[in-house]
Order: C-alpha cells, then structure tokens, then sequence
C-alpha cells in the first residue's frame, strides 16, 4: 500500500489517465460531439473549448502527441505532482481553446494536444531557468525557434502527410503563449497564497 501512494500522487498517474481517456476517445464516435468546432462553440457548445485537445486525426497523430505527452513529463518531473499537472493541464488545454476561438476566427475546427504540448514544454523550460538549469534556456530559445519557423514556412509536409490533416502552427504559437501565461498565473497564485498562510 505504501507503493500505491507514491504512484497515485505522480503525475504518472494523470498521464496514463489522459492516455486512457484520448486513445477511448479516438476508438469512439466523438468527433461531431467534441471537437473543437467554432461554429459549435458560438452556438453554446463550450466544452469543445477543452475537449478539442484530447481528440486525433488518425493513430500517428495520436501517437506522436501521446509520446511527447510523456516525454515531456519524463523531462521536467521535478516541476510536476498530480495536482499540480492536473491543474496546469486543464488551464492550458482550456487556454489553447480561447486563444484559438478569439485570435484565429478563420480557424474553424481543431483536435489534438500539440498545442498544449508546447505551452507544457515552454512551461517546463521556464521552471528550469527559474531553478537555475542553464538548459532551461536553450529549451525555451528551441521551441520559439521552432514555432517562429512554422509561423513563416509551415509545418513539414512529411507531418501533414502522417497526421492526415493540415497541421495547425496557430495552436502551436498559442500554446507557448498559453504556457508563459500559465507560469505567471502560477506565480501569482503562489504569492497570493504565501501572503494568506503569512
């Protein structure tokens, strides 16, 4: 039992969750009632704000996202317990949705996690670079390299070609946005926090 706790407490624990939920969801005929639909979500359907994310095109686009999903915790687990991940995963999930609604009106539909998957990342290099990890720094300057290059030149044909679909670099761009937004919503809660336990 003692084994158990740890494990329940880890942000392991929420990944495979989400693992669980996204492949179910994928093997289901979800997409007309999930999906991040603009026209479905002026009409009221303001859960697809969220549930966008944990849909996928096909199984390598699945895949590919639920990899980085657990890369990405292998990478920065220092940074995470289930709470916390379980919070910051809802806020940029939901953030990723508003940003793409109320800045990209001529987006009308989106799945997949790739969007949060990058404000997780850029979240996760800023907490390195406040903890003192130099390659916080490179981690931070790659993924806006990165995304800045696909603002100007797109995505690689070869990864619209696998995913079966266009890949959306606005969700990407929104998702580093999202993720520098979400350390300072943290830091804020914190500050917040300390002065009410002071």
């Amino acid at each position: 039992m003692a084994k158990i706790k740890p494990f329940i407490r880890s942000s392991y624990t929420v990944a495979a969750l989400i693992t669980l939920c996204c492949t179910l969801l994928y093997f289901m005929d979800t997409d007309s009632l999930l999906a991040f639909r603009r026209d479905g979500i002026t009409n009221g359907e303001y859960w697809r704000l969220f549930t966008g994310n944990l849909l996928h095109t096909n199984q390598w686009h699945l895949l590919m996202n639920l990899a980085g999903l657990w890369v990405l915790l292998l990478l920065y687990k220092p940074h995470f317990h289930a709470l916390s991940f379980t919070l910051l995963f809802s806020a940029l999930c939901l953030l990723q949705g508003l940003g793409l609604y109320f800045f990209y009106p001529a987006l009308l539909g989106y799945v997949g996690l790739s969007g949060m998957l990058h404000g997780l990342f850029t979240y996760g290099a800023i907490k390195d670079i406040s903890t003192g990890l130099k390659s916080g720094y490179l981690l931070l300057l790659g993924v806006i390299i990165k995304v800045a290059y696909e603002q100007i030149f797109g995505a690689s044909d070869q990864v619209t070609e696998m995913i079966g679909a266009r890949v959306a670099t606005e969700a990407h761009l929104v998702g580093v946005i999202t993720g520098i937004l979400a350390v300072g919503l943290v830091s804020l809660f914190n500050q917040v926090y300390r002065k009410t336990k002071s």
